[in-house]
C-alpha cells in the first residue's frame, strides 16, 4: 500500500509539472503553396502559434530538413497567451518539380519538438541553359551547394554525395582543402574532361566532431589550382549531432542521469545602466549516472553563462554562472534565454529564461 501511495503520488508531481509547463499550439502545421513559379524568386509562409500553457514559452531553434529552406522564429519569450511565429521560406531556384521540406521546432513546451511541413510544385523557367546542373561554380556545375546531413548520431557516420558536371570545353582538376576534422570528401574523378560528370562524396565522422548540436561549415572548391574564396566556389556543410536514447536498454535507462533545478527562470531585478550584476543557480543531478552538460546554447550580448563543473556525478550538483551586462541598454523591460543541452534522456534540451529591468 505504501509502494502504490508513492506511485500515485509521483504520478500527481509529474502532472503538477507538466501542467506548469508552456504549451505550443499551432493554427497549422502544413502549407501547400500549390504550383509556384522559379522565375518568382523565393516564397514565403508564416506559421503563427500561440502559448497555451501556464509559464513562458521559448524557441530554442528550428531546423529546415534541407538548405533551401530558411526558417526565422520569435527569439523572445512569449508569455502565456501571447503568439509567436515561425517564418519559413523556400529557394525554388535550379529546384524544378515537386517538393516536400520539413521543419523542426525545438522548444520547451510539453510538445518539444514539433515538425511543421510544406510543399508545392516548382514550374521551371525557360531557358536554354543546362537544366540539370543550374548551379555554376566557376568553370563547374552543379545541382546543390548546401550538403544537408541531418541528425548523425554521435559515434556515427553520414555520407551525401553531390553531383557535378563540367560544361566548359577544357579539362578541370578538383580539389578541396582544409576540411574540418569530421569532414572528408571523395571526388569521382578528380578530373574532368569537357562534359563529362562526376561526384563528390562527403562522409560526416562524428567521433571526430567535438561539438554537439547544430553544425555548420563552409569549404571552398579549388579548380585548376585556383584557391578563390567567394561565395562563387562555397558549399556549406550542415548537421546536427545527437545521442540516440531510443538505443539505451532498461537497465541504462534505470540509472540515466536526472536533471533537476529549483527554477527555470532567473529574475535579476532592476538594475542600473552601464553596470554589471552576477547570480547563480544549481543544477543537481538526481540520477545514478553522471550529468554531463554538453553544451551552453548563448546567443546573447549582454550575458555569459559558464558551469563551474560540466560533469556532474549521481546526486550531486553544480553552480552555473550567469553575468550580465547592461551597458548600451536602454530603460525597460529585458527577457532573454539560453539553452543547455545535456545527456538527460528526457531533458537533453534544457531552455532557461533571464529576465530584468533597467531604470
Amino acid at each position: 500500500m505504501k509502494k502504490f501511495s508513492i506511485i500515485l503520488l509521483c504520478l500527481a508531481f509529474s502532472f503538477l509539472v507538466n501542467a506548469q509547463k508552456a504549451v505550443i499550439n499551432f493554427e497549422v502545421i502544413e502549407h501547400d503553396f500549390g504550383k509556384v513559379k522559379e522565375v518568382d524568386g523565393k516564397i514565403t509562409y508564416i506559421f503563427d502559434f500561440t502559448n497555451k500553457g501556464m509559464s513562458p514559452l521559448v524557441v530554442s531553434r528550428v531546423q529546415a530538413s534541407c538548405g533551401c529552406t530558411t526558417p526565422t522564429w520569435t527569439k523572445e519569450p512569449i508569455e502565456p497567451g501571447k503568439k509567436g511565429s515561425i517564418t519559413v521560406t523556400y529557394n525554388p531556384a535550379g529546384r524544378p518539380g515537386t517538393f516536400t521540406k520539413s521543419i523542426t521546432v525545438y522548444s520547451n513546451a510539453t510538445d518539444e519538438q514539433v515538425v511543421l511541413s510544406i510543399k508545392g510544385e516548382v514550374i521551371p523557367k525557360q531557358t536554354n541553359e543546362n537544366t540539370e546542373y543550374p548551379i555554376s561554380m566557376g568553370e563547374l556545375s552543379t545541382k546543390m551547394k548546401v550538403i544537408q546531413m541531418n541528425n548523425v548520431n554521435k559515434g556515427e557516420k553520414q555520407g551525401r554525395t553531390i553531383d557535378i558536371q563540367n560544361p566548359s570545353k577544357g579539362v578541370i582538376k578538383l580539389t578541396i582543402e582544409n576540411l574540418p576534422t569530421y569532414l572528408t570528401a571523395t571526388i569521382t574523378p578528380e578530373t574532368l574532361k569537357p562534359n563529362e560528370e562526376g561526384k563528390i562524396t562527403f562522409t560526416f565522422n562524428s567521433k571526430n566532431c567535438s561539438q554537439w548540436g547544430p553544425i555548420s561549415d563552409d569549404i571552398y572548391l579549388i579548380i585548376n589550382g585556383k584557391k578563390i574564396f567567394s561565395d562563387e566556389y562555397k558549399l556549406t556543410v550542415v548537421g546536427n549531432v545527437v545521442e540516440d536514447f531510443s538505443k539505451q536498454t532498461l537497465d541504462q535507462k534505470r540509472k540515466s542521469p536526472i536533471l533537476e533545478m529549483p527554477l527555470y527562470e532567473i529574475k535579476f531585478g532592476t538594475i542600473k545602466a552601464n553596470s554589471k550584476r552576477t547570480d547563480k543557480f544549481r543544477i543537481n543531478n538526481r540520477g545514478l549516472n553522471p550529468l554531463e552538460i554538453r553544451r551552453i546554447i548563448n546567443n546573447n550580448k549582454e550575458i555569459t553563462v559558464r558551469a563551474t563543473k560540466y560533469t556532474i556525478p549521481g546526486g550531486k550538483s553544480t553552480d552555473m554562472i550567469v553575468n550580465l551586462n547592461t551597458k548600451n541598454l536602454t530603460d525597460g523591460n529585458y527577457k532573454k534565454s539560453f539553452t543547455i543541452q545535456t545527456n538527460d534522456p528526457d531533458r537533453s534540451f534544457l531552455i532557461l529564461v533571464l529576465s530584468w529591468s533597467v531604470k
